[in-house]
């Protein structure tokens, strides 16, 4: 079942938490603070999905619920990940306009106002763009590499950076909800739904506390979900390599018979032998590799492996939303 949104809220912001409980308090603070300088004071929730952080984050949401009644928590029974934590936020919110952000406050809680102005503009989605990335040096080459992949795999228009940080309408939100697969990647169901798709430059700030949670194993998972799971150009790729090594072959192969008969005398290539088969073989294994990660995604969402399961609130949720 999907929210409708209520009359009352004009924003929901929905952050996935994992190992925050020091900066949580801050977060709902600054937040707070910056709707209410923009005249969304009793107008907007903040949705705390705790994504089975294993320090004390949530005992400190319902902590900060229970204190301030705009906070809405949500804990999920096992980790889902940041972008199924974030589904199992839009699954409860409320509110005509989103916010996704991190839990982190490397995402200015003062720049919310100015992403909404856009989408008061009329664009369905408004992504932060950061001026000075406070990023690891691989944490930027990775960014790179996926933003090369979301231009060729989803179609990314050019210039656009798909930040965890962004603002949409509501109505944009309900659709992004329609996908109930086990492997959400939000940026590639916005890009589904819409290109109306603006930015706003941004500082990035430095973590408040503590150390990131992305590495480079979550970081290669997440540009294999957004590859295999909205996009079937590596199949084709690996269709085009394998029609270019046929031919490469017939071209080599031509090549070593007419050799032959106009030298009886050349040995056989035994070296030239080995790699050739190694390298084809390689090819065919990455092919067969490919085809076992669309096949298992495909396995997984048609056994419903669910993609978040919700252990508790701090508010009254629908049983259909808490388990999709």
């Amino acid at each position: 079942m999907l929210l409708e949104a209520d009359s009352k809220l004009a924003l929901s912001v929905v952050v996935p938490v994992y190992r925050s409980a020091t900066i949580l308090p801050k977060l709902v603070v600054e937040t707070a603070g910056a709707l209410a300088s923009a005249g969304l004071l009793g107008q907007f929730e903040l949705v705390l999905v705790c994504d089975a952080s294993p320090d004390d984050s949530w005992n400190v949401i319902e902590g900060l619920a229970r204190q301030d009644p705009f906070v809405r928590g949500i804990l999920l029974r096992r980790n889902a990940g940041q972008h199924n934590a974030t589904m199992a936020g839009l699954h409860q919110v409320r509110g005509r306009q989103v916010v996704i952000m991190d839990d982190d406050l490397q995402h200015p809680p003062s720049a919310i106002p100015r992403m909404l102005a856009e989408l008061d503009n009329g664009y369905d989605v408004c992504y932060a763009r950061y001026l000075h990335r406070r990023h690891a040096l691989w944490k930027r080459l990775g960014s790179w590499i996926n933003d090369l992949g979301a231009r060729l795999l989803l179609g990314k228009p050019p210039g656009l950076y798909l930040s965890s940080f962004k603002a949409m309408q509501g109505d944009v939100a309900r659709e992004l909800l329609r996908y109930d697969g086990p492997f959400a990647y939000v940026d590639g169901l916005i890009l589904d739904v819409t290109r109306n798709i603006t930015s706003v430059e941004i500082e990035h700030q430095q973590r408040f506390d503590g150390k990131g949670n992305y590495d480079l194993r979550s970081s290669v998972s997440l540009w294999l979900k957004m590859a295999t799971s909205f996009s079937v150009y590596p199949l084709r790729v690996m269709a085009v390599l394998g029609l270019m090594l046929a031919f490469l072959s017939a071209v080599f192969g031509a090549y070593l018979i007419v050799n032959k008969m106009l030298d009886p005398t050349i040995p056989a290539g035994w070296t030239s032998l080995i790699a050739t088969i190694l390298f084809v073989g390689g090819v065919q294994m990455i092919g067969l590799g490919l085809l076992g990660e669309y096949l298992g995604r495909a396995y997984l969402k048609l056994n419903r492996k669910p993609q978040f399961v919700v252990r508790k609130t701090t508010f009254a949720a629908s049983p259909v939303d808490a388990n999709p």
